[in-house]
């Protein structure tokens, strides 16, 4: 019963994160020459080229994403994540007909609405969705990494080069003004989303202590394809444990939360790794 309240809550600051996000691009953001970052700035620079309705330029963009990320992050990230796009896109449509103005300077304008861009998507974030694809594309081209290399990569280097690729597009499609707002965006955005979620684009560490590692393990390398140091340990009350370290992606950590909730007896910790040296 917790565990569906749980989802249920998870769910519903989702739809909210999302409304909140739709309502800054639309109401904020867009009237104030800026555009959102990632996929969705893609989608705004596509609909004023085109015309076409804003909403669905973001479904049609986001939609291979969306199916790439399900299959590699699972079921519950899709559907968190499809959820997470259906209310951010309706948002989209509400919004464009809700009278909104903000008499201030742009500069100022821009910075207020990055702000409540970001507490919007570090909601959506901090309980398992996503509504931009570019997160989704750093996280399939981590994983190809690791496979090659055998190392574990942060997302920042990633969404960087994403985002510049989008502003570019900006300065190139529509003016520097609105390459330069959207570059403030992103900035103010990112700031508030990596307070919240711990910055998220980094590379994060699993420490499991249980007395039963195997089935554990077994998951997280059907799962993951992850492999975990194994320690042996002691406990003052419950005598001898094995210690697993694993070091997983922000969008992986759901994925990790269901496999340790499926095997009672662990004690776990999260903690975020600036750099794994080699």
């Amino acid at each position: 019963m917790r565990k569906q309240m749980e989802t249920v809550l998870a769910y519903i600051l989702i739809v909210i994160g999302a409304l909140i996000a739709s309502f800054s691009v639309i109401c904020i953001l867009i009237p104030n020459d800026a555009i959102d970052y990632g996929t969705a700035g893609i989608a705004i620079i596509v609909s004023k080229l085109t015309g076409i309705n804003l909403s669905l330029c973001v479904v049609i963009i986001f939609l291979p994403f969306w199916l790439m990320g399900r299959k590699i992050l699972g079921r519950q990230f899709g559907i968190r994540a499809l959820l997470g796009t259906i209310s951010y896109t309706v948002g989209l449509s509400v919004f464009e007909k809700v009278p909104f103005e903000l008499n201030t300077e742009h500069f100022i304008a821009v910075a207020f609405g990055g702000a409540i861009l970001g507490a919007g998507l570090a909601l959506i974030l901090k309980f398992g969705g996503c509504i931009d694809g570019s997160e989704i594309f750093a996280n399939i081209v981590i994983n190809k990494l690791t496979e090659k290399t055998g190392r574990n990569y942060g997302m920042m280097p990633i969404l960087l080069g994403f985002n510049a690729c989008v502003y570019l597009a900006a300065f190139l499609c529509i003016n520097a003004n609105a390459a330069l707002m959207s570059l403030l965006v992103y900035v103010v955005a990112t700031s508030v989303i990596e307070n919240v979620t711990d910055h998220f684009e980094s590379i994060k560490q699993v420490t499991i202590i249980t007395k039963d590692p195997d089935e554990i393990v077994k998951e997280i390398k059907a799962e993951l394809n992850k492999t975990c140091t194994i320690m042996d340990s002691y406990g003052v009350i419950a005598g001898e444990n094995k210690t697993l370290i694993c070091y997983i992606n922000y969008f992986e950590l759901q994925k990790m939360k269901e496999i340790i909730s499926r095997n009672k007896g662990t004690f776990s910790t999260v903690s975020t790794i600036d750099e794994i040296l080699r």
